[in-house]
Order: C-alpha cells, then sequence, then structure tokens
C-alpha cells in the first residue's frame, strides 16, 4: 500500500512497538485501541502500521531476511568483508552479535519486529471482532489479513528459531514478557488454522489503495511451503495444483518481464509488498524527533536495491574506463549509488548455465560494454535516479511468485510418484530459460536425478529471491553444499556447524525472559558448542 497519509496517533503506537525497550511500554498508555480501533477507517490505518512495520529493514524492507535466507549459501555474498552481514553469511554468530544493530538490521530486530507485528494483529482480531459499528464484511477481511500476517511471523519465526514464544490472545506486555517458547509443531498447527481462515475470507487479488495486501493466494503458498517442509507430499501437490489452476495468477513470456519496475503488478507475482519513493510510513527507525519530524531516512521507499545496486568507487575494473562509466551512467539518467553488499557470489556466477537465458539477470559484470570489477544481480538494481535514488526506490519487494509453485508442484510429484508426471511442472519454467527444445527438455532421469534437477531448477530461477537456505535446510544439505564453498572475503564451509540450521535467541531476550530457555537451555545449540 503507498500509504500516502498515516496520521499521527497511529504513528505513536507503532512507533512505540518499534523502540528498543517496547515491552517496557503498555500502548493503551497512549492512545486506547478500544478508542481507536472504531471504525472502518481505524481498522485500515491500523492494519497500514504492521504492514508498515514489515516494510522495516529487519524484515523486507532492506535485506533483513535474506540475511537469513540468502547469505552463507552458494548465491549471493558481498563485494568486501562488511562487519554487519558476517555473522551469518560467514556462521560466526553467538548470542551476544544476535544483539547487535546496524541500520536497523540484526537477529535481535527481527525477532522484535516479528513479535511487534503479532502483537498489534492480535490487538486488531479482538478489538474489531465484535464491533458492531464495522460492517460484518469488512470485520472478517481485516481479521482474515491479520491472520494471514500473523501466520506469516510465526512461520519465519519457526523457520529461524524453531520453539519460541506463541500466543493468539490479546495480552498485556507483562504477560507477553514472561512466555518460555512453544514447541514448533504446535506453532504450525496454529498458522494452519489461520492460513485456512485467511484462505476462506480473503479476496483473489487487492487492487488501488490495497495493492501490497496480501491475497488468499499468498496465504495458499505458505501453506503449500509448510506441507513441504513437513513432507506432505500429496498435500503439498494439492495446494499448489489449486493455486496453479484456480489463482488469477499466470507466467509470464519471458523471465526479464517478470523484474520489470515499471509493470510490479504483472500476473505472475503473487504478493510484493508495495512500496513508493517519499512516503513516509516505513519505520526503519520507528521514533520522532524531539521536534516531531521523521530521520532523514526513516519513512522513505525501499531500502533493497541499494544493496544489489554497485559502488561508483568500486567500478570500473579498469580506471582508464571511469570517465567512459560515469558518462555512460549519466547519458541514462543512472548512478551506481548502491552498497553492492549483496552480489552474485564467486561459486554462482562460476556455475551458472553459459546458455540460460536468465543468467544476464542474475550474473553481469559489464556496464554499457565496460568491465566491471563486480558480477551483480541486475534483476534486483535499479539505477535510475529519478525514481530510484539511493535508500529511497520505488521498487516493490517480491514475495511470492507464481514459477515457485510450478517448481514445488514438480517437487511434490516426482517425491510422490517419480519424474513421469513431474516434467510438466518443470519444463515450463525451463522453457522460458533457453532458446531450444533440446536445452530445456528434461527426459529420461530417474527420480533421484529429478531431485537434483529440481536442486538446480531453484537455485537458477529463484536466486536471491530469499529461498536458497530455507530450501537446503529443508533438503537437509545445507552443511554438504556449504562445506565446498568458495567465496572472496569470507570461508563459511570451515565455520559452518550443524546448529547453524536455526539462529540464537539473542542474548538480551534471554536475560529479560530467562523463561526462553527452560525448553532448550542450550539456546538452539549455540550454549553448548
Amino acid at each position: 500500500m503507498k500509504t500516502k497519509h498515516i496520521f499521527l496517533y497511529v504513528f505513536m503506537i507503532f512507533s512505540c512497538l518499534a523502540c528498543e525497550e517496547f515491552l517496557e511500554e503498555e500502548p493503551r498508555a497512549l492512545i486506547s485501541p478500544e478508542t481507536f480501533l472504531a471504525t472502518t477507517s481505524d481498522a485500515k490505518q491500523f492494519i497500514n502500521g504492521y504492514y508498515a512495520i514489515l516494510k522495516n529493514n529487519s524484515i523486507y524492507g532492506q535485506v533483513g531476511l535474506d540475511h537469513f535466507y540468502d547469505n552463507g549459501a552458494d548465491i549471493i555474498e558481498p563485494n568486501r568483508s562488511a562487519n554487519f552481514v558476517e555473522p551469518i553469511g560467514n556462521y560466526s554468530l553467538n548470542e551476544a552479535i544476535a544483539d547487535v544493530s546496524v541500520q536497523k538490521m540484526s537477529v535481535s530486530d527481527t525477532w522484535k519486529d516479528f513479535y511487534r507485528v503479532i502483537l498489534n494483529t492480535n490487538i486488531l482480531i479482538s478489538r474489531i471482532a465484535d464491533n458492531e459499528a464495522i460492517p460484518q464484511e469488512n470485520r472478517t477481511d481485516f481479521i482474515a489479513d491479520a491472520r494471514f500476517v500473523r501466520a506469516l511471523c510465526y512461520w519465519h519465526i519457526t523457520n529461524l528459531w524453531g520453539a519460541a514464544p506463541y500466543y493468539t490472545e490479546d495480552l498485556t506486555l507483562e504477560e507477553i514478557s514472561s512466555l518460555g517458547r512453544t514447541d514448533e509443531a504446535t506453532i504450525i498447527t496454529g498458522i494452519l488454522d489461520d492460513l485456512a481462515f485467511a484462505q476462506a475470507n480473503l479476496k483473489d487479488a487487492y487492487i488501488g489503495e490495497d495493492a501490497g495486501r496480501a491475497s488468499k493466494w499468498a496465504a495458499a503458498v505458505i501453506e503449500a511451503k509448510i506441507h513441504m517442509q513437513q513432507k506432505n507430499w500429496q498435500e503439498g501437490l494439492n495446494k499448489c495444483l489449486e493455486i496453479i489452476n484456480q489463482s488469477p495468477h499466470a507466467l509470464l513470456p519471458t523471465y526479464a518481464e517478470v523484474f520489470d519496475p515499471n509493470n510490479e503488478y504483472n500476473a505472475e507475482i503473487i504478493w510484493s509488498l508495495d512500496f513508493a519513493k517519499d512516503i513516509r510510513g516505513q519505520f526503519e527507525e520507528g521514533v520522532l524527533r524531539a521536534d516531531g519530524s521523521l530521520p532523514s531516512f526513516a519513512g522513505n521507499g525501499n531500502w533493497r536495491p541499494s544493496m544489489f545496486n554497485p559502488r561508483l568507487r568500486d567500478e570500473p575494473a579498469n580506471t582508464a574506463d571511469t570517465d567512459a562509466l560515469k558518462a555512460a551512467l549519466a547519458a541514462n539518467g543512472e548512478a551506481f549509488n548502491g552498497t553492492g553488499l549483496q552480489i552474485a557470489s564467486k561459486d554462482f556466477a562460476e556455475k551458472f548455465p553459459v546458455n540460460d537465458l536468465r543468467r544476464p539477470l542474475n550474473v553481469s559484470d559489464t556496464y554499457e560494454g565496460i568491465q566491471l570489477n563486480h558480477t551483480y544481480m541486475p534483476k534486483f538494481m535499479n539505477l535510475s535516479l529519478e525514481t530510484s535514488p539511493r535508500f529511497n526506490h520505488s521498487d516493490n519487494r517480491m514475495v511470492f511468485r507464481l514459477a515457485d509453485i510450478y517448481l514445488m508442484a514438480a517437487e511434490c510429484e516426482n517425491e510422490l510418484n517419480g519424474p513421469a508426471n513431474a516434467y510438466q511442472y518443470i519444463h515450463p519454467i525451463r522453457q522460458r530459460a533457453y532458446a531450444t527444445q533440446a536445452e530445456w527438455e528434461l527426459v529420461g532421469l530417474s527420480q533421484q536425478q529429478f531431485r537434483e534437477a529440481i536442486y538446480d531448477e531453484r537455485k537458477w530461477e529463484l536466486a536471491g529471491e530469499a529461498w536458497r537456505r530455507y530450501d537446503l535446510i529443508r533438503w537437509g544439505i545445507l552443511l554438504d553444499v556449504v562445506q565446498n564453498l568458495e567465496y572472496r572475503f569470507w570461508n563459511p564451509a570451515a565455520n559452518i556447524r550443524p546448529w547453524h540450521v536455526k539462529l540464537p535467541i539473542p542474548l538480551q531476550e534471554l536475560i529479560n525472559n530467562p523463561a526462553l530457555l527452560e525448553y532448550d537451555p542450550t539456546n538452539n545449540g549455540y550454549r553448548s558448542n
């Protein structure tokens, strides 16, 4: 939602929930939800508020989730040895480092922001459920949205930490602050219940001022992924086919069209978070200055493209080409104004098939024929000075798209019955990736060979879309893959250990709430190892 106006009283609620000590303040003491959540307009403002938290740097706004789902795998690495992306990507993380925040990105920031969103979804559900001043149709829609977002947050929490505090009631902050960890299976059961309600009550799509809200099909994607995590292959296949056959989404003719910044709501995208340049409402810092103004960087657009854009000081490869590079950028109305902290890894660039038509969008070391020092991923870059200045990009953040679902269906069918009927789902993805049938068609594979083909196809198709570590973990091959990686600056192969499939709960959270250690005194293995 490209929300142009979020009233100050709404901002106060969410800025309180976004402060470092958010559990020390009671939002009801600032503005009573009983009073505030009185009308349809109030509820819409409140929903905009928790979506704004999802857009924080710690989750979807920069590379918060990318750190956990992509870095430290075999696709992305930084162009230099940057401290704030090193602990997870190089597997040197511990409880104390998990508390260290840079640009509102740390394990701690992500943990806190997920629980801020959960707190607010619970408040919304509780306060509007019986509010007859809001039409029943709107109440059902808003509650379905809140339950989807709550499920999304808990799903990420279980992926990252496993067992975790779990609650779905409108609890006081004092009650929340003493919750222990609930086992992952119980949380997943609750997530599936929320997703079922969301699928039954959300719309096929949201447009206009609601663009950026998740549809019923976004909820279906998470359900399908959970079934696959649990190796419930038939249930996973059924849900994938429901999305493929019944949703309004369709594969685009070419890979490049999917990432066109001028067509952000194309038919292949199931859900993307809606960002806008120069719009206040994404609370990276979440606090007001004493004079009531926002920090200079707060409330701007999407930060993530800046992480993939080149940094001019790093380029070009030959200093003799510097003037030519600057002239070419100026002629195109562009700038190398990024950080270069998310580039194609050495391993990824070397292995990406040279005849694959997706390669130029995932692996590129030239600009207008000028050789660059580093290898970038153009599909996430936006160099436009007019529409996409540094850390203020208008680009939406893609979360789910249909190509992923086709590959999921292929995997489920192969696990159930072998590859005979699975080719029909992987071939449409490969067909647009190669020039000839001889290149894209797969034939005569065994079940294991098809499984390995899926490993690779998801790598090439979904590169940098925050799925790789998630996939490697659920396949049980993260350690094997990482132990064969060579990075430019790091050595994850030497550092990775079996417990690195989960994150530690940050140290300060354990100090504030010792009950978090009762379920697992080792804190996911980080204390005993």
